[in-house]
């Protein structure tokens, strides 16, 4: 039976028409995926894997031999340890003198990782201090594998950089001082430790204090400090868009667009005014439907919009119309590469970088109330339960009869005489019977629709946000909670399900696209946040799968230890990335998913939205129309469909653009909040304890959410036991247990802006008031074992008791 299994598997991969994809996804085409023959199959795949017929390819997707890798790593549900046949021999992932190659990212404390090129080949590599070898944070190092050790139930990877194969061309942003009888400048943040000479300053007169952008000529090495040249005068910290500015060079973000890219958005413009008719003859007129838009209060790009009707048969017909900007944006002309070179819209608090110039991603793309609008359009047939029956799609034109926001679709939905504004301020609430009726419809599909994708095993993560108040100079004044009105989540629905009935299409008419794959966790993530949950009073069971993660989130729901859980589940899973390999989407419950709906914010559904028109033309060609999802599609063949290997390199960089997006999102948020606390040394805030490291205790401000660190030479005067696997620290001689979750009541001590870091002290320590599952002794016990080989045995810190006359009590 076993080699049945295993020459399956072989014929599979080796098919004409298979493309690359994970090995749970592989099981699901064979079969086999279910609990039951699941372990049956991860043994056969691993046989047929160590005898060379098939391999693992750079992204971990199981593939034809000659496509595989020569080295990358097999992970997720085959385990750690499995290998890859290269020219005939088994290779172990992550052994000692493994070559690693990489960026190097630097720490304040002295070591780095080296992010590895391709992703999935290994773990970063951890760079004890002195063993970087000269790199710093940008270069492109080789590293050795030193060695490896079972760490808090995942594998770790020490090692040594060998050699810097491309120095970074990355900007540092910093203020300039002088030491020494030297003008230097010092870095902020944490990826450059080290002051940088500027001899040029002198001649720039420039003032000490202020922040520049230096581009460095020397690099540090053997004790000689690095030296630069200041490439961009920013200004003084604290003035109108200084930080801005400063975070927008530091993570190299596109300015202005090109002028070639404006006159071309110009263009498209006239185009559209002098086409319109036209494109109204060739595409469904939509016009005189009701149609509507749900953004929220501060949108100007309005690209989603929704219609609703029910059909002769009982059943929904949601419209989904998404902006057509495949019709303004020519494939392979300077706005193209200007869009697919930026990847994405920027969003920092009161300000967008985006990805389209604004003469089409606020103007003539936006689905604007009231005017004419050229759209792609999915018509998704519901049953009464919800479920998909069948899709059509079309190039159509729209006019959009309302503009709502969120919070004043809730307010129909909910009934209210008001509804809020931005500004404070309230209105009569006054609506067109057939818009009520429209958002009273939408509310009823939307349920459906969450209650099916639920039982399927879609996982909502409860992670609150709040949005920063701005006053006119950009300071940020105050937070306010993230608005959490259920027309978020309505719109949400309808989105998801226009983005999987794409993926759908373009999977069964077998062209490469770009999915937006979200791989299952790896089973030493699952088994890390199985001992973080069990430690905190929590259960998982045996097999931790979609339903038990839902468990265990509706657990939490409203304890103290909600926040903490969820992040502990979000840091097990993995990070959702754009590929053409068929990969699903975990946290979706979804077999086959792209991104559609977002096309002029993200450059992967414009790519979406162009085979889209490939489909369209071959739809005409074939002379048909749509056929129900239940019937059968006689195949098409596209044009001009972009290459798997082109697809699967503009998915890397896209990643990359959207990880230097959020990276950058988060640090000028980051900085806003630390300028605004550095005016409240002594204030008292409200946290809750969000993780126990080895040096301290990180605690969020709960009106903020953002962390501070206690380190434990400040925490009382104790010696302290910490347990960071189980996130709980005790005091040994006071008996002073402070664990994940806990409130306390603290104080702001320090901030650095520069270095991004904010000191607390606790006041008061106040409990778990949620009640805990189960006994400190019963949730704790195992700390009593004897540890596993290669698990710590928790460390112990004295602390010193404050000095005189500074006996203070003592911040995600």
């Amino acid at each position: 039976m076993s080699e049945e299994l295993q020459e399956k598997i072989v014929k599979l991969v080796n098919g004409e028409r298979y493309r690359p994809m994970k090995p749970r996804s592989v099981a699901r085409e064979l079969g086999v995926h279910d609990e039951k023959n699941y372990p049956r199959f991860k043994k056969a795949l691993g046989s047929v894997i160590e005898a060379g017929r098939v391999g693992f390819g750079k992204n971990g997707n199981v593939t034809a031999n000659a496509k595989a890798a020569p080295t990358p790593a097999a992970k997720g549900p085959i385990g750690v340890g499995v290998g890859v046949v290269a020219a005939g021999k088994k290779r172990q992932v992550g052994q000692r003198g493994d070559v690693v190659v990489g960026s190097y990212k630097q720490n304040k404390r002295g070591f780095g990782f080296v992010i590895p090129t391709e992703p999935k080949g290994h773990e970063d590599l951890f760079i004890p201090p002195g063993k970087e070898g000269g790199a710093i944070t940008g270069d492109t190092v080789k590293a050795t594998i030193t060695g490896a050790e079972l760490r808090d139930g995942k594998m770790k990877y020490d090692g040594r950089v060998t050699s810097i194969v491309q120095r970074t061309d990355a900007k540092f942003v910093g203020t300039l001082t002088k030491r020494d009888n030297k003008w230097v400048v010092l870095p902020d943040g944490n990826d450059f430790i080290e002051a940088i000479e500027v001899p040029d300053a002198g001649s720039r007169h420039v003032k000490p204090g202020t922040k520049v952008a230096v581009e460095l000529t020397r690099f540090p090495e053997d004790g000689v400090r690095a030296a630069g040249v200041i490439t961009d005068v920013i200004g003084v910290a604290g003035e109108k868009d200084v930080d801005l500015r400063a975070v927008m060079i530091q993570h190299d973000l596109p300015g202005d667009f090109p002028e070639e890219c404006k006159v071309q958005a110009r263009q498209a413009l006239d185009r559209f005014n002098r086409t319109l008719e036209q494109e109204r003859a060739k595409r469904l007129d939509l016009t005189d439907q009701l149609i509507c838009t749900i953004d929220p209060d501060d949108a100007k790009d309005y690209d989603d919009a929704i219609s609703l009707r029910r059909l002769d048969n009982g059943n929904w017909q949601l419209g989904v119309h998404i902006a057509d900007v495949a019709f303004f944006v020519e494939p392979g002309s300077p706005l193209d590469e200007e869009a697919a070179k930026r990847g994405n819209s920027i969003y920092f608090p009161g300000f967008v970088i985006p990805m389209l110039p604004e003469v089409l991603s606020n103007g003539v793309c936006s689905l604007q109330e009231g005017v004419p609008r050229l759209c792609k359009s999915a018509f998704i047939e519901l049953d009464e339960d919800g479920r998909p029956v069948g899709t059509k799609f079309a190039n159509t034109i729209i006019k959009s009869a309302k503009r709502l926001r969120y919070v004043e679709a809730q307010a129909i939905l909910d009934r209210k005489e008001e509804v809020p504004h931005p500004d404070g301020t309230r209105t009569v609430a006054h609506y067109e019977p057939e818009v009520v009726a429209l958002l009273d419809d939408m509310d009823q599909l939307a349920k459906l629709i969450q209650k099916r994708r639920h039982a399927a095993g879609q996982l909502v993560l409860g992670l609150p946000d709040v949005d920063l108040v701005l006053d006119e100079e950009g300071k940020v004044m105050g937070a306010v909670p993230e608005d959490e009105s259920y027309t978020h989540t309505l719109i949400e629905m309808f989105m998801v399900e226009a983005n999987e009935a794409v993926a759908r299409l373009l999977n069964s008419l077998e062209v490469p696209f770009l999915r937006r794959g979200h791989a299952e966790p790896a089973t030493e993530s699952t088994e890390r946040l199985r001992q973080f949950v069990q430690m905190s009073g929590y259960k998982l069971g045996k097999e931790i799968d979609r339903k038990a993660l839902q468990a265990l989130l509706e657990d939490v729901k409203g304890k103290p230890d909600a926040f903490a859980v969820n992040l502990a589940v979000l840091k097990s899973l993995a990070r959702a990335e754009y590929t053409p390999d068929v990969v699903g989407h975990y946290a979706l419950a979804s077999e086959h998913y792209g991104h559609f709906t977002s096309p002029i914010r993200r450059y992967a559904d414009l790519t979406v939205h162009r085979l889209l028109d490939e489909y369209f033309v071959a739809r005409e060609r074939a002379g048909r129309e749509d056929r129900s999802e239940k019937g059968k599609r006689r195949k098409l063949t596209l044009e001009n469909v972009v290459p798997f290997e082109d697809l699967a390199e503009l998915g890397k960089h896209l990643a990359f653009t959207e990880r230097r997006a959020d990276d950058a999102e988060k640090e000028l948020r980051q900085v806003k909040l630390l300028e605004l606390l550095a005016g409240r040394i002594g204030e008292e805030f409200q946290g809750v304890i969000t993780s126990v490291t080895k040096f301290g205790i990180f605690i969020q401000l709960q009106e903020y959410l953002i962390d501070g660190l206690i380190r434990y030479e400040d925490l009382m005067d104790d010696y302290w036991d910490v347990d960071e696997r189980g996130g709980v620290v005790r005091g040994k001689r006071t008996g002073k247990r402070i664990a994940v979750g806990d409130l306390a009541r603290v104080a702001v001590v320090k901030v650095d802006v520069p270095r991004r870091e904010l000191s607390l002290a606790i006041k008061q320590l106040l409990g778990h008031p949620g009640g805990r599952v189960s006994p400190p002794e019963e949730r704790h016990s195992s700390n009593r074992q004897k540890p596993q080989k290669g698990q710590s045995k928790g460390r112990a810190h004295r602390n010193k008791p404050p000095a005189k006359g500074n006996r203070r009590g003592r911040k995600h």
